[in-house]
């Protein structure tokens, strides 16, 4: 019979017996069956808690960890983000030297961002060129062709200006 967590076969085969079942074969492994380190042969091996199973596991359970960790750390951002913006301080919306009460941002037509950006093309300039020509900055006007001007925090005048240049109309009246 079968001698368990010797780490040697039954009797005396001299070791190249399965400790679960007793059957002589040469293709013994090592297997952890109830806590207990067995030499198993293939048909027993089911039987036992496969380590490589179990680190694949405990990795993607760690995985798992990490990416609940992660998801609930946006959440919190998320709410901290909203948590700011109904407290009604305007200061985060408030950049150096715009006033925006007085350089509202008009509503404007839709695709406004695309007609900036053929008008300049057809006009032969480059995004830097109408920026410096405009005394404006490249990322404001980078920020109107992609239809980002309110998140931009762009002016009227801005608008305005670009429409006098260029010969467009992006105010929606």
């Amino acid at each position: 019979m079968a001698k368990y967590s010797t780490n040697r076969g039954g009797g005396d085969s001299g070791g190249d017996s399965c400790e679960l079942c007793g059957r002589t074969t040469t293709k013994l492994r090592r297997a952890n069956v109830a806590g207990a380190n067995l030499l198993v042969c293939p048909d027993c091996a089911p039987h036992g808690e496969n380590r490589h199973t179990d680190r694949k596991n405990e990795q993607s359970q760690s995985t798992r960890d990490d990416s609940e960790r992660s998801r609930r750390k946006r959440a919190a951002q998320r709410t901290a983000k909203m948590y700011d913006s109904a407290k009604g301080s305007a200061k985060h919306w408030e950049e150096k030297g715009t006033n925006y009460e007085k350089d509202r941002l008009p509503y404007l037509v839709s695709g406004y961002g695309d007609i900036v950006e053929s008008a300049r093309q057809d006009e032969g300039l480059q995004l830097d060129e109408l920026a410096d020509e405009l005394e404006l900055e490249e990322k404001q006007l980078l920020a109107i062709e992609q239809g980002r001007a309110t998140r931009a925090n762009v002016g009227g005048s801005v608008i305005r200006a670009l429409e006098a240049r260029l010969d467009v109309t992006l105010v929606d009246e």
